[in-house]
């Protein structure tokens, strides 16, 4: 259950944190409503459980998540939302998943294709890349909140599967139906994770040159850009030195 993730997660990267701050209160938004019309008993609804821990884990204010509840679950909120996952290749031939929420197919699509496109990228069919990720339940910590041996012997009490830790966070995964319980534990003894939630995690990656690394940077933005766009998964492994030259 040991190892170091050259995997550079998404939510590490730069960006004006105001914005992405908004920007994530809105998928959290998303999912709370599409979670909560499913049903309001978060004990009965492990869905809702977790998109509450992780609007928590946001630091977003209770008053605005009992507002999106109460709102879902009294009918107030008559949008529907579709789930579409998106697949493809960005640049350098890295596999991508792209997962959102949305209540306008059309446009979604034409958003998501239109971002591929631009920057030299090609959707495919479902589970034309999903095979080489394995869906798992991921939870982020912090180095500071705990050690390496700290960590590791809480997930394994835990039951998750796997730790792997860098310079900066842990990364705990686990079997997604066993996310709540992983989770629940996990805080009880370390704290609130960073995140938790179910994720893509890439069962192997793809070394990127420069130019591509440039390219697909440029197209996670923009796709991150997209209000339907809930989360993208990627195996590209960009190496340390031209990630820090690329985000300076």
């Amino acid at each position: 259950m040991a190892g170091h993730s050259q995997f550079k997660n998404i939510m590490h990267r730069k960006g004006a944190q105001d914005k992405k701050r908004a920007k994530a209160f809105t998928r959290l938004i998303r999912e709370l409503t599409v979670a909560a019309k499913i049903s309001g008993d978060p004990d009965a609804n492990p869905r809702l459980r977790s998109a509450i821990a992780a609007a928590r884990g946001a630091n977003m204010p209770k008053d605005n998540i009992d507002r999106v509840l109460k709102k879902a679950a009294g009918g107030g909120d008559d949008t529907n939302y579709d789930e579409i996952r998106y697949e493809g290749y960005g640049p350098g031939g890295v596999a991508m998943i792209v997962d959102t929420l949305t209540d306008n197919r059309n446009r979604t699509a034409s958003e998501v294709r239109s971002a591929f496109t631009k920057f030299g990228g090609n959707l495919g069919e479902t589970n034309s890349v999903s095979f080489m990720f394995d869906r798992v339940g991921q939870l982020i910590y912090l180095v500071d909140q705990a050690s390496s041996d700290a960590m590791f012997e809480a997930a394994l009490e835990a039951g998750a599967d796997n730790v792997e830790s860098s310079e900066d966070s842990h990364e705990i995964t686990c079997q997604p139906e066993g996310l709540n319980t992983v989770r629940e534990y996990l805080e009880e003894h370390l704290g609130a994770p960073v995140s938790a939630s179910l994720a893509w995690k890439p069962q192997n990656t793809v070394s990127v040159t420069e130019n591509q690394a440039s390219t697909l940077l440029k197209l996670l933005d923009v796709l991150d850009e997209c209000d339907d766009v809930q989360s993208i998964s990627a195996n590209y492994d960009i190496a340390d030195d031209i990630l820090a030259k690329l985000t300076a």
